[in-house]
């Protein structure tokens, strides 16, 4: 099998990592079409300049370009992919029905959304296929994927939803942990110190969600003694809308994603 990937930016970095460091496949089956640069440099993959030279190789195709480019690329590859070939995209935006209008032909295509903690193994990526996608080519899609975090499989008319919630989100977390660590910092607490402790507290918190089945709002309990320091805390958030103010930049983010 040869994946193939369209572009060397950093998703497709993260994603080459994750399948050469857990096995998936070999250096010497995949292959990079793009400037040559770091994701070649240092997992030796095949490399090339030619898109289409990179299409009609792979039996798994990531297009891993900004959402912008796909229609130029696709319309320099289409007639060198192979018969069979699963097209895998990252872009928001871009639905099923307007990537087979685009190839002009019926092909298994996979409509993914990845984030960028991928990059360090901790990816949430979601997947949806369309009907030409063979079981066999759903597990093959899954098990790459699983390589660089998780995966759930959604219906398309939620993947707009998908941005907010774990696409853009990575961002929301960051400027969470620079507050914390600003704030920290404020009170006397050496930067980088600061950063590690508001970084493992959002880290360990994230954790608690995941494995301790939970609902959110029984885990805040839990740490909100009567009369205590973080009721405080929440109460102020609270009066300073942080609740509505995260939601509201969610449906903003929904909201762009369905224009692209």
């Amino acid at each position: 099998m040869t994946i193939g990937f369209i572009g060397g930016g950093n998703m497709a970095k993260a994603m080459i990592g994750g399948i050469v460091s857990k096995g998936v496949a070999r250096t010497e089956e995949i292959i990079v079409s793009g400037p040559r640069d770091h994701v070649t440099d240092v997992y030796k993959v095949r490399f090339t300049t030619d898109n289409a030279e990179t299409a009609a190789a792979s039996d798994v195709l990531f297009l891993s370009v900004k959402p912008q480019m796909y229609e130029a690329v696709i319309a320099g590859i289409k007639d060198s992919v192979k018969e069979g070939a699963v097209i895998v995209t990252i872009a928001p935006g871009k639905s099923l029905g307007w990537l087979r209008e685009q190839f002009g032909r019926e092909l298994p295509m996979v409509r993914t959304m990845p984030n960028t903690p991928a990059m360090v193994g901790a990816g949430m990526t979601a997947v949806c296929l369309n009907e030409f996608v063979t079981e066999e080519q759903k597990e093959t899609v899954l098990e790459i994927i699983g390589s660089f975090g998780k995966a759930e499989i959604i219906p398309e008319k939620l993947m707009d939803v998908v941005p907010a919630v774990s696409g853009s989100s990575p961002a929301y977390v960051y400027i969470l942990i620079e507050a914390m660590a600003d704030a920290a910092v404020a009170d006397g607490m050496p930067r980088a110190q600061a950063y590690r402790f508001a970084a493992q507290a959002v880290l360990g918190s994230a954790q608690m969600v995941l494995e301790s089945g939970l609902h959110p709002g029984a885990l805040k309990d839990m740490v909100c003694s009567p009369a205590g320091t973080t009721i405080q805390a929440v109460r102020m958030l609270e009066k300073n809308g942080f609740r509505s103010a995260v939601i509201e930049a969610m449906l903003a983010c929904t909201e762009k994603s369905r224009q692209l």
